[in-house]
């Protein structure tokens, strides 16, 4: 462990996971004072994309429920390191993995079409599929270039159950990336088996929401250490003196309240930048309004990784991953019953208990709708006779099947009829959870923008080339072999940050690899066979 008593100011630009998990490390692991740590967030709240609000009255909301497994090593190790809110005698760590334990995944309805389960014990391949996977997984990352998914598997396999399975539990689409695609089977090839991409019993959840159950432990923890929150603050622009060898932040600009003003960077001061959001520029709807974004709006506004971007080519490319909100934007929605028929229902036609199920994708519906039966209660003082379930779709932009409109253009009321429809709810039923609900949907214009196709550098490395005094957190920052648009990714930047520029051994969470488990690869190639 490194002590590091010189350390006068740690400023870290965004309040997310990683700019929370790396405040935790540099307590920790670096033993920097969290007096010495400011976070400085644009929003009102501190959580970032791990939001989660509302009320039985107005509804709940989340933007999204974002999946754990086992093998967050990094994840855990941040979660060992702090107390549950609800039990502080556990760890929240401890807690996610009592709960698990006690609450198991098995999807009996992983998939649903016409009404009915699909049957996904062949994965649906053919022998073209199978090949092109084996040579997908043998090809070096660096030899796919700015191929997208589309471009390498052929039209016929984006009717497989494979892929139906892969696009809805990881939300990827045919025109993302092969690299992370790539990736992706690398990181969870450990979830190929039997009871994995098809049942999710692989898959974790926290006992609440996210927030509740990460953010706010964390954020508790932080505060009684002494770490500096400022919310409603913009940072706008970040100066970097910058020379052949050496790259040194000295200026953060920003406006708070109208205002303009800075932090002058002197000698042992820091600053951990969270480049971007993956959940910018996001828009709530209502039960009667559609969550209406203004893309051009949003497309010519300069961002802060915009701006940092102009100082040197090792900053990364941003437009890479915001040009293009058509192909990195889907939508969300929250609904909060105030009835049991929704619920009874479908836990009868699944066969799943909430919170046992997973998720539930209907691949044929125009939207490719994915819903999920969360556990109950998903909010700590919901009350007992409320239920909250959350799904999206990642075609928002195409005619509904019984509602003839975009998804983008419909209401709450408007989207559950469409749920209803695919779930085939008797009329009776229907008009019951019409009158009960409140569903509340979310445009995300860039929530997938991590998966867009890029090219060595697009992505800085978490610590430059060279930098002296800053690191680049978050999803777009670069971490090879892992992947984007997972909370270990975020946690996993915070350690690289800290354990890179404060020179502390032994802090980086060694990254699991599944695909040198002999056993792992022989359940992949079983399951690449079954038909």
């Amino acid at each position: 462990m490194t002590h590091t008593p010189d350390i006068k100011k740690v400023y870290l630009v965004g309040g997310g996971i990683a700019s929370l998990a790396s405040a935790l490390y540099l307590i920790e692991d670096a033993q920097i004072s969290g007096e010495k740590i400011v976070i400085l967030e644009e929003a009102d709240a501190i959580g970032g994309s791990l939001d989660a609000s509302g009320s039985p009255e107005e509804g709940y909301r989340m933007r999204g429920v974002r999946m754990l497994e086992k093998h967050y090593d990094s994840t855990y190790d941040l979660l060992n390191r702090i107390p549950s809110l609800t039990n502080p005698q556990k760890t929240v760590k401890d807690e996610i993995f009592e709960f698990n334990e006690k609450v198991k995944t098995f999807a009996k309805a992983r998939l649903m079409s016409g009404g009915e389960i699909v049957n996904t014990k062949s994965l649906g391949l053919i022998e073209e599929d199978r090949l092109d996977l084996i040579r997908l997984l043998t090809s070096p990352e660096e030899s796919l270039g700015t191929k997208t998914i589309a471009d390498y598997f052929p039209a016929s396999f984006f009717k497989t159950n494979l892929w139906y399975l892969l696009a809805t539990t990881f939300a990827f689409e045919p025109w993302h990336s092969l690299k992370e695609a790539r990736r992706y089977f690398f990181r969870f090839i450990h979830l190929f088996n039997d009871t994995g991409i098809k049942h999710l019993s692989n898959v974790w959840s926290t006992p609440y929401n996210q927030r509740e159950s990460i953010v706010l432990p964390l954020v508790k923890w932080l505060t009684e250490k002494g770490v500096i929150f400022e919310t409603s603050i913009r940072v706008i622009d970040i100066d970097f003196d910058v020379s052949n060898t050496e790259k040194k932040a000295h200026r953060i600009k920003y406006i708070k309240s109208d205002n303009s003003g800075e932090f002058i960077l002197g000698e042992h001061e820091y600053v951990f930048v969270t480049l971007d959001s993956m959940t910018r520029g996001s828009i709530f709807g209502s039960m009667h309004s559609a969550p209406k974004i203004d893309e051009v709006g949003i497309q010519n506004t300069k961002t802060l990784w915009e701006n940092i971007a102009k100082k040197s080519t090792d900053f990364g490319k941003p437009s890479a991953f915001s040009g293009n909100i058509p192909q990195s934007k889907w939508e969300s929605f929250t609904i909060t019953f105030k009835d049991p028929t929704f619920f009874t229902v479908v836990e009868k036609l699944s066969g799943n208990e909430n919170g046992t199920g997973g998720l539930i994708t209907f691949t044929d519906s125009n939207w490719f709708i994915t819903i999920a039966l969360v556990y109950q209660p998903h909010f700590i003082n919901q009350p007992h006779n409320v239920q909250v379930a959350w799904g999206y779709a990642l075609y928002p932009d195409k005619e509904g099947n019984i509602v003839k409109k975009k998804m983008s253009e419909c209401t709450g009321e408007e989207i559950l009829k469409e749920l209803l429809f695919h779930l085939r709810f008797k009329e009776t039923d229907q008009e019951t959870v019409l009158k009960t609900s409140i569903c509340i949907p979310c445009m995300m214009p860039f929530i997938t923008s991590q998966f867009m196709p890029r090219i060595p550098g697009d992505r800085p490395l978490v610590v430059p080339h060279g930098a002296q005094n800053f690191a680049f957190i978050g999803q777009y920052s670069e971490i090879p072999e892992d992947t984007v648009f997972t909370v270990e990714y975020s946690v996993r930047s915070a350690q690289e940050a800290v354990a890179s520029l404060f020179k502390i051994k032994n802090a980086r969470t060694p990254l699991y690899k599944g695909w040198h488990d002999l056993s792992v690869l022989y359940n992949v190639f079983k399951e690449i066979e079954e038909r």
